[in-house]
């Protein structure tokens, strides 16, 4: 078992340019069992830029990506996904067609696919089936299984996605805006999700809601123009007069 604050995703002078833009430069940053970490800025800032990097959507520039110790700054995003690096998006990206449990079930299939069993009925396998229902059941939503996921609320849609990274049986979490469009009840449901999975993940964490943000964050990441200006526990970040000034609109 991993021991606590364990260092399971690290990223060392992580930089992509497009062309003459540098949309992220330089960034070091360090994921660690056991905590949430924030990453922040307006938009702009490189945020999801970042993010798409770390997925393997994107490919780095420079630097490096590591992932339990082992280098994966060039592998593709699915030799990423199933070594243990699972992602959500801005836009809902479920298959509202589909029950809570198919779509989890899809999730864990593509994760772990079986070319060689031409034979076997996808719903009748039992390995993706369990690993969709034990992502349900860590995300909230077993009650939810049979349920047309178009039909869903957007708080519970946006759970059915972490539900769908889940399945795929990460290690590390990167979850992009999950709080958006979210009313207060549906933001409280998240953040004890996340608190929950903390546990077991590394998470990162890009969100513009701030109050949320300084309440379930253990380390935040401020980003300014594609640069980090500052990394530390929320009283720090709070403190900082550089963040104060350049994100969170006080004076120095």
């Amino acid at each position: 078992m991993n021991p606590a604050n364990q260092v399971l995703l690290r990223v060392e002078k992580l930089t992509r340019r497009f062309g003459g833009l540098v949309a992220v430069n330089a960034v070091d940053l360090d994921l660690r069992l056991g905590e949430v970490h924030a990453v922040i800025g307006t938009n702009g800032a490189g945020k999801s830029t970042l993010i798409n990097m770390l997925s393997g959507e994107l490919a780095a520039s420079e630097g490096r990506v590591a992932l339990d110790g082992e280098d994966i700054t060039t592998r593709a995003q699915f030799r990423r996904a199933r070594a243990g690096i699972g992602r959500s998006y801005q836009r809902t990206t479920i298959f509202p067609e589909f029950s809570v449990l198919e779509n989890c079930r899809l999730a864990a299939q593509a994760a772990t696919p079986r070319a060689w069993a031409l034979w076997e009925a996808s719903a009748a396998c039992g390995t993706s089936n369990g690993a969709a229902r034990e992502a349900l059941e860590a995300a909230g939503l077993s009650e939810m299984a049979g349920r047309i996921a178009g039909t869903l609320s957007h708080g519970a849609k946006r759970q059915l996605e972490v539900a769908m990274c889940l399945a795929t049986r990460p290690r590390v979490l990167l979850l992009d805006e999950p709080l958006a469009g979210m009313g207060a009840e549906e933001t409280e449901r998240m953040l004890t999700l996340l608190a929950r999975l903390k546990t077991s993940h590394a998470i990162l964490l890009v969100e513009h809601d701030m109050d949320a943000v300084f309440r379930i964050a253990d380390r935040i990441t401020v980003m300014v123009n594609g640069t980090v200006i500052a990394t530390g526990d929320p009283a720090a970040i709070r403190a900082n007069p550089e963040v104060r000034t350049a994100y969170l609109g006080e004076g120095a």
